[in-house]
């Protein structure tokens, strides 16, 4: 409950958490809807044009890109490019390259869980005169939900514990001071761990 410190008597984790809550909450924020909705194109919309598999096969290889190459590309354009909108080495950044990370796994699953809805939910909801939208939004959503938060899920627990997005952003590796809004300094759970390993001391 305490704030980091050099003394390891003293010193807490209570920094690094609110960091990590506050760096996940903005990667569910933008990669849940985002990756869903993408999920929802891909499945209910999309043809099978060339074009689309291409969009396709790129998610599935987006998948296995190891996670410091989305660390360079959030330092690249979140905190250098569009450093007037994220204010640099913050949590929105941090926060925004992790959702990148994740997005094709959430999208992935989402597409997996739309697939396994019976056709026949589908037709008997234009059955009785519902439109494409209203079928995918009050019958084929709720049947898949539980596919896709545990997608989601299963996507956040990669996010928890990447460290090399997060040092290559610019997390701080030690820092006191709680954050308290998403353009605020930041460091994470998994860098404070990181750091205390690194110092000599054998308490911490």
């Amino acid at each position: 409950s305490s704030p980091g410190s050099s003394d390891p008597a003293v010193s807490g984790v209570r920094t690094a958490l609110l960091g990590t809550l506050w760096v996940i909450a903005i990667t569910v924020l933008f990669a849940f809807p985002v990756g869903v909705g993408a999920a929802i194109y891909l499945e209910e919309y999309a043809t099978a044009s060339r074009f689309n598999k291409l969009i396709e096969t790129n998610i599935r290889n987006l998948a296995g890109v190891p996670s410091i190459i989305y660390g360079l590309l959030g330092l690249a354009i979140l905190v250098r490019t569009l450093e007037f909108a994220t204010q640099g080495r913050t949590i929105l950044s941090a926060g925004l390259t992790l959702g990148l990370l994740i997005l094709p796994v959430i999208i992935i699953n989402s597409q997996e869980a739309l697939r396994s809805v019976p056709s026949s939910i589908r037709e008997a909801s234009y059955g009785v005169g519902a439109t494409k939208w209203q079928t995918i939004w009050n019958q084929v959503l709720p049947a898949a939900m539980p596919g896709i938060l545990t997608g989601t899920i299963l996507a956040m627990s990669r996010a928890v514990g990447e460290t090399a997005p997060l040092i290559v952003i610019g997390a701080s590796t030690f820092i006191v001071s709680d954050p308290s809004n998403p353009f605020a300094k930041f460091t994470a759970l998994p860098i404070q761990i990181y750091q205390w390993t690194a110092r000599p001391q054998s308490e911490f």
